[in-house]
């Protein structure tokens, strides 16, 4: 057998193969294709009887909605069919009250119409009443009342004129005794602690060996402290202390502060001095601000300039008499409130008023001027209410009461700084610093004699005029208040007051 035939007998039998292989596929193919379609029917079978429960189900739960709504429906007109019957009835009510109101407002103007009348009828008649009874006496009513009255009192002159003097006394007992029930109330109804608050200028140490430490190397610590503070340093052989002395309050506050954060740090140089005084002074002006605040919000004082509230806080540090200036001028507040409101006052300018009476006192030591005054140019400043300004001024009497609550002020001023233990100073002091301001101007040539007056806050001299000319008292004021300047030391301003008077006497014989 050669090659071409065997090519084409291996041919043959693979064209064969593969038609055979054709038809077995076609055969599976037609079985797979009968049982899908039998399958796709079983299913649409299933779909419709579903799709047939779910129409039906769907049209039983429409008919039972439809026939809800329609119940529903019908309910509504039934509601609404006796909501318009009940409006109606009312209607027909308030149909019947307008007509009743109608007929009885006509009622009302026919009875106003009849009582205008029946009192035209009454004035007419006494009209012509009176007009008979001044034809018959001859007299008009004033004539006849002017005769009454004067013959009443000729026949009772005596006894009126006793009546009216005892009327007037007893009116001014009775307003005596007011004054004084309204002094009592208001006196009880304020409690408030009166023991005095002396500002303690000693400061404690560990050791006396601090002391050297305080001074340092030639006293260049002591200076450094004197410099960055403004105190001047006492330190003598008083055991364990060390005295501030400076009539600034809030300066001897920040040296206090800063010398004990000193000691108890224990580093004591010029460098630290001024990292530890610049500290305090930022704790002190915290401290200011914040007793300001509160004293306004205690006293119920607002609407006031930021910077009043902060010069009013230094008061905290200030005393006066060994009495804390800020928790007077607080007491004072509460005083003046009260006493407004019993006397008709304004109570809340009262309240200002007395509160910041003081004012001046917090920086007198650095302003020229008397603390009513520094006080008067501090509240102008900075726009404080006029009526403050004048309610405050006069409580020491060097303005003239303009308005009830500068009386007020007054008041409370006497009442708060005459409280049993409120001031501490003692009539021993009190009279040595009197006696001082006196005996340094009688110790001047031509002197006829001299007063300190106003708890020391003025000095009047009565000169000779035969030995100390105009001129000379001029100079005569200056002398004395350097020597006051050099000799004494006291807070604030004291006014010297050089009066020199001539006096030409003759007789005529």
């Amino acid at each position: 057998m050669n090659l071409v035939t065997v090519v084409f007998i291996t041919g043959v039998v693979g064209i064969s193969g593969i038609a055979i292989g054709y038809f077995l596929r076609w055969l599976v193919t037609l079985g797979q294709k009968g049982s899908m379609e039998l399958t796709i029917k079983q299913a649409m079978l299933e779909a419709k009887d579903k799709a047939q429960k779910i129409t039906d189900l769907a049209e039983h739960e429409a008919a039972r909605l439809l026939e809800e709504a329609r119940r529903q429906e019908r309910e509504k007109d039934a509601q609404l069919k006796k909501m318009e019957e009940r409006l109606v009835k009312k209607d027909d009510l308030l149909d019947q009250r307008q007509t009743d109101i109608d007929r009885e407002a006509e009622n009302i103007k026919r009875k106003i119409e009849e009582v205008k009348e029946i009192k035209e009828r009454v004035l007419g008649m006494e009209e012509t009443k009176k007009k008979e009874l001044e034809r018959v006496a001859r007299l008009t009513v004033e004539e006849a009342k002017e005769e009454l009255v004067k013959k009443i009192e000729r026949d009772n002159e005596e006894d009126l004129s006793v009546r009216l003097r005892k009327m007037d006394m007893i009116g001014a007992e009775k307003m005596e005794q007011k004054a004084k029930d309204i002094l009592s109330s208001v006196i009880q109804r304020l409690s408030t602690s009166t023991v005095p608050d002396v500002m303690s200028t000693t400061v404690d140490i560990p050791s006396d060996d601090i002391k050297g430490k305080i001074i340092g190397k030639e006293g260049r610590n002591i200076r450094a402290f004197e410099k960055a503070t403004g105190v001047e340093v006492i330190i003598d052989d008083t055991p364990n202390s060390i005295v501030l002395s400076s009539f600034d309050p809030v300066r001897r506050q920040i040296a206090r502060v800063a010398l004990e954060e000193l000691i108890r740090d224990g580093r004591i140089q010029p460098a630290k001095i001024e990292e530890l005084v610049a500290k305090a002074k930022e704790e002190i002006s915290k401290i200011i601000k914040e007793k300001g605040e509160a004293a306004v919000y205690e006293a119920g004082v607002f609407n006031l300039d930021p910077r009043i509230v902060i010069i009013l806080g230094r008061l905290h540090f200030r005393t006066s008499y060994g009495q804390n200036v800020l928790q007077h001028s607080l007491e004072m507040a509460h005083l003046s409130g009260m006493l407004a409101e019993e006397l008709g006052g304004d109570v809340q300018i009262a309240k200002a008023g007395a509160l910041l009476h003081d004012i001046g006192k917090a920086i007198d030591h650095e302003v020229s001027g008397t603390h009513v005054e520094i006080g008067k140019r501090i509240l102008e400043k900075f726009n404080a209410d006029p009526r403050i300004v004048k309610a405050m001024q006069s409580h020491h009497e060097e303005y003239p009461y303009e308005t009830l609550e500068s009386v007020i002020v007054k008041v409370a001023d006497s009442i708060s700084g005459s409280r049993p233990g409120a001031r501490r100073d003692s009539i021993e002091n009190y009279l040595k610093r009197l006696k001082d301001l006196e005996d340094i101007a009688n110790s001047f040539t031509g002197i006829e004699k001299s007063y300190a007056i106003q708890a020391g806050r003025e000095l009047r001299v009565f000169v000779r005029p035969d030995d100390v000319s105009d001129l000379e008292a001029r100079n005569l004021a200056r002398q004395v208040a350097l020597r006051i300047e050099n000799e004494l030391k006291y807070p604030g301003e004291i006014k010297i007051t050089v009066i020199r008077e001539s006096r030409v006497i003759e007789f005529a014989r």
